[in-house]
């Protein structure tokens, strides 16, 4: 008697069927096409030239304000909207994300920089309205860059990508501030004409990024996973919608990755917030609070230690360029290793080094304390979007972890107003660093559970709940 012979199974019916057996593995969506060099080539320039323009209008007041006649009250209002409005608004990215995809919400949000750097030079009313817009543009491009990078780059490229979104972040602010004060005494003292140099970058970004709008939701849903393709520098969509078993896949990250504990529904809604998530938040938020703080008050700093105004604007530019060098640096190692906490804590200790400096000998090396300050912040700012990509277990957790830790951390990140009121109080400076060097400690004990991975079982936090 013959036996016959097996009725041979689609390929997408069997990850169906695996999705749903009990403890099945997450079948991996489909493997993109390689894209030829001159796409390869598009998307990385893309990419810098968006990154270049993240933070250049946040590096254009610490220049100008030993010399353009701000008010200590402008000032302070100044350095906390960015803060203020990126946590307030970067649940606004979810939303993008899954209307939009990556791609076009990335567009999207580098027209509306473009629009806030126009509106900035309209005056001082301008200057705060342009600064909300560029703020809450900057908020969404902060939470979509890292699914960007892991959704369009191999793994293996994830900390080289993110070393090069933080280098090119500082270069072109840094550019942009040293630029400040030559133009404002060029230009007769305007401040606006000075502020007005933003626009250029933001117009690149814009055009940049433009060319991978062709790729936004190509054959599948906007922020649907799409992998790098092998020894390539970026990838797109295949063409081919998600199998049933991808979107099962999906459906079960969405229900039982780490992010929060108990209490979320198939929704995606999310229950209480787990030890990862408030860890992520605590670590983010402390460095943002220092970072802001610092960017926007060493050169008064430095002024009041005996520092010229000149010399102290150009501190402030090369801060920015310690931040450059440590926003490479610092995601390049972290991602090689599983456990990224010997990196945290030597970020920490580089910041701690700097502020001890600003405390012991503020005016024998500013530009010193400036390096090693920017690289330790500009590390600690950069090694987070690291840390999404290593804890998140898929492109919508990596979306909803940055959106969470990004949300919580940036509200809490009032440092201008804290310093401005601790120096108001004491008539120096010291009392602000000194609490800056606790907030230091304060994160070291924060950052423990961010920094490694542990198995988490509970709901994930789903970008756009």
């Amino acid at each position: 008697m013959s036996v016959p012979a097996p009725v041979p199974v689609p390929a997408a019916a069997q990850s169906s069927a695996a999705a749903q057996r009990p403890g099945a593995a997450e079948p991996a969506p489909p493997r993109p096409a390689r894209e030829g060099p001159a796409a390869a080539v598009m998307l990385v320039v893309g990419f810098v030239l968006l990154s270049l323009n993240t933070r250049v209008a946040f590096g254009q007041l610490g220049p100008l304000a030993p010399v353009a006649g701000f008010g200590t009250g402008t000032l302070t209002l100044l350095g906390l909207l960015p803060p203020l409005c990126m946590g307030l608004f970067a649940p606004l990215a979810a939303t993008a994300r899954r209307r939009l995809g990556e791609e076009r919400g990335l567009f999207w949000a580098s027209a509306l920089l473009l629009a806030g750097a126009v509106v900035r030079i309209l005056g001082l009313p301008g200057l705060f309205i342009g600064t909300v817009l560029v703020s809450i543009a900057t908020a969404v491009v902060n939470v979509l860059i890292p699914v960007f990078v892991r959704s369009r780059f191999e793994p293996r490229r994830v900390g080289v990508m993110m070393g090069v979104y933080a280098l090119s972040m500082g270069v072109g602010s840094a550019l942009v501030a040293a630029l400040m004060v030559p133009v404002w005494e060029a230009s007769g003292h305007s401040w606006r004409t000075a502020i007005g140099l933003a626009a250029v970058p933001a117009a690149l970004a814009a055009l940049g990024i433009a060319p991978q709008l062709r790729h936004a939701g190509r054959g599948a849903e906007p922020g649907a996973a799409r992998t790098g393709v092998p020894g390539g520098a970026g990838a797109v969509g295949t063409g081919v919608p998600r199998s049933a078993g991808t979107r099962a896949g999906d459906t079960r990250a969405r229900a039982g990755g780490a992010g929060v504990g108990k209490g979320g529904d198939r929704s995606g809604r999310t229950g209480r917030l787990d030890g990862l998530a408030w860890s992520l938040i605590a670590f983010f938020g402390l460095q943002t609070l220092l970072f802001y703080t610092t960017l926007a008050w060493l050169p008064a700093i430095l002024v009041d230690a005996g520092v010229a105004k000149g010399t102290a604007g150009g501190m402030q530019s090369l801060f920015i360029l310690g931040v450059a060098i440590g926003g490479f640096l610092t995601p390049v190692l972290a991602a090689a290793r599983t456990d990224q906490r010997p990196h945290l804590f030597g970020v920490l200790l580089v910041c701690a080094l700097g502020y001890a400096g600003l405390l012991a000998a503020p005016a024998s090396a500013p530009a010193l304390w400036a390096v090693v300050l920017g690289a330790g912040l500009g590390g600690g700012q950069a090694v987070a979007g690291v840390l999404y990509v290593k804890r998140g277990r898929d492109h919508d957790h990596v979306a909803a972890l940055s959106t969470v830790a990004q949300t919580g951390g940036y509200l809490i990140a009032a440092g201008p107003v804290t310093a401005s009121v601790l120096h108001a109080v004491t008539g120096t400076w010291t009392a602000p660093l000194f609490a800056f060097v606790g907030v230091l400690l304060l994160s070291t004990v924060a950052s423990l559970r961010a920094g490694h991975d542990r198995p988490a079982a509970g709901p994930a936090p789903v970008a756009g709940a």
